[in-house]
Formats: C-alpha cells, structure tokens, sequence
C-alpha cells in the first residue's frame, strides 16, 4: 500500500511543472472607435494603440491626427478636434439625417485610413413599464421589474443596439450586451415589424445581482425611486455581427473549458487604408446611429398601480 501511495504522490509531483513560453512581440494596431449617433451634444472618437494582451494600462490617445467626418448625401464636412481623451466635436444640433450615407477620414503622417457607413432608422420608445413581481425563485421578496415598449417597423434587416442605464449607471459589462435583429435577438428567429420580444425588451434591464460580496441572496432590480433610462440605437448589420464578434472574444467563462475554446482573434473591420498595397492592419469599426429614448422614475403611486394591477388580474 505505501508502495501505491508513493508512485500516485510521484505521479501527481512530476506532472506540475511550470513553462515560461518566449512570446513573440504582437503586431501594434491602431483601434479606431468611432459609433456616431444623432444626438446633439458631444461626439467622440477614440483612437488608440492596441496593447499586449496582459498589459493593463489604459491605451493613450494618438495624436496629431486629422480626422473628419463627411456626409456624402449632402456634401458637408465636419472636422474633429483633438481632445485628451479623444477627437470631438460639439454640436447643438443633430448633424446626422437618417438615409444618409457617411465616410470617417482618419488620415496619418504616414497614410489614410477610410470607412463608410449608412444611418438606419430606429424606432421610438413608446413606454417604460413597471411590473410588481411577489416572491419567487430569483428574489425573496416582493420587488419591481421594468422593460420597455417599442416596435420594430415593417421590413426585415434592422439592427439595433439597446444601451439602458438605472439611476444613472450604465449597464456595460460584457454580458450586458443587448442587441436586436428586427424584432428579435438574431436573424436566426425572424420576427418583424412587431413589438420587441422580452428578452430584448426585459432581459438586460432589470439588474437582479447584487455587487456586495457579503450579500449572498439577489436583490430587487427596482425599489421605489429608482429609474430606468433606455436608449435604442439603429446599427447597421456589420456592425451588429461586429459587437457580436466583440462580445464573444471578451466574455469568456475562463477555467478547464477555455482549453476547448476558439483563440483570440482580432475581429473584422470596416476601416481600410486608401493605399490598395498597404499592408498596415487597423482594428476598430465607425457606425452612424439614430437613437430613440426614454426614460421613467418607478414612483409610490406608479408601484402602487403595478401592485394593485397585479393582484386584480
């Protein structure tokens, strides 16, 4: 028996040891993050150097670029200024239509880089809706849940990126991402002109985790006083399989299954270098977005109409 124990301890000692791959330097990139909407106000545009995959520093604006947005249906131009952080531009109106179509100029010492994107409609938010849920499975107590209300118009081919906020805090992790193809999550489950399905209108608004690790159990998305702020953005379909592409390169479980996982990867782009020869490679997408918002403050005599409607039905 001490003989067993001995080789299974041998066994277990000579099977962990540690490596120290050499890696090769990665290619820098320059990341371009330009999605563009028809708010007035400030529009940014970041771009960056891409960075070692463990290095965790915050990526520093490239300078000295010109950047310039052109609209091609009109034939106006819109130069961004340099910033800290990134290249702006203020505006006090909205300076992009929907079905015009519109091309980033990014242009270096070096060369120019270009993109081209179409503004695409998107529906109005027609409501934002409180529901008194009692307890359940997912919360030990009474609570509030919210989605909102909208319609995706006739015709199929609409894509929209769905950006939500409670108290002011928006809902950005990874798998927060909340995407629409029509009316539905994906085209794989067409459904159009019809009124969001609750995955979409429900599903990554209402925030049942709690971020205090002392606080085992799930708490209620929504207490009285607490709002919900929506924001629909139309995108077109490259960049909805972009931001798909994003989210599945960066929300990764990790552990024993990463094993089996697809390698990182850098994801397609829209933005090219004008020189048809140049072997430079750029990371990043531009996209133009209409948006439509709402927003709605969960009030006593708002959670008591949810909680009377309730326990009428």
């Amino acid at each position: 028996m001490k003989n067993v124990l001995y080789l299974l301890t041998l066994l277990m000692v000579s099977c962990e040891f540690t490596i120290n791959p050499e890696l090769a330097e990665p290619e820098e990139l320059m990341v371009v993050d330009a999605f563009l909407n028809d708010l007035p106000g400030r529009q940014e545009i970041n771009i960056t150097r891409s960075q070692p995959y463990f290095e965790s520093i915050e990526p520093e604006l490239i300078t000295g670029l010109t950047v310039t947005l052109e609209d091609l249906s009109d034939d106006v131009s819109y130069a961004f200024t340099q910033g800290t952080d990134s290249y702006y531009l203020d505006v006090s109106e909205p300076i992009a239509v929907v079905g015009h179509d519109y091309r980033l100029v990014v242009e270096t010492p070096e060369e120019t880089f270009e993109a081209t994107a179409s503004m695409n409609r998107v529906p109005p938010i027609d409501s934002i809706g409180y529901e008194f849920n009692e307890a359940n499975f997912l919360v030990d107590q009474e609570h509030f849940t919210a989605q909102f209300y909208a319609i995706d118009p006739v015709g199929s081919g609409d894509c929209y990126w769905i950006k939500a906020w409670k108290n002011g805090n928006y809902f950005g992790k990874p798998e927060e991402l909340n995407m629409a193809y029509d009316a539905s999550v994906s085209p794989g489950q067409p459904i159009d002109g019809q009124l969001f399905v609750f995955p979409v209108r429900a599903g990554f608004v209402n925030p049942y985790s709690d971020d205090d690790p002392e606080v085992a159990e799930q708490q209620p998305p929504y207490v009285v006083g607490d709002s919900l702020y929506v924001e629909i953005h139309s995108i077109d379909r490259a960049a909805y399989d972009f931001l798909w592409a994003l989210y599945f390169q960066i929300n990764r479980v990790g552990g024993f299954g990463e094993i089996f996982s697809q390698p990182l990867s850098n994801v397609s782009t829209n933005i090219q270098s004008t020189d048809p020869t140049s072997q430079t490679n750029v990371a990043g997408f531009f996209n133009m977005s209409a948006v439509s918002k709402s927003g709605r403050r969960l009030t006593q005599e708002t959670a008591d109409a949810a909680r009377s409607k309730y326990f009428s039905n």
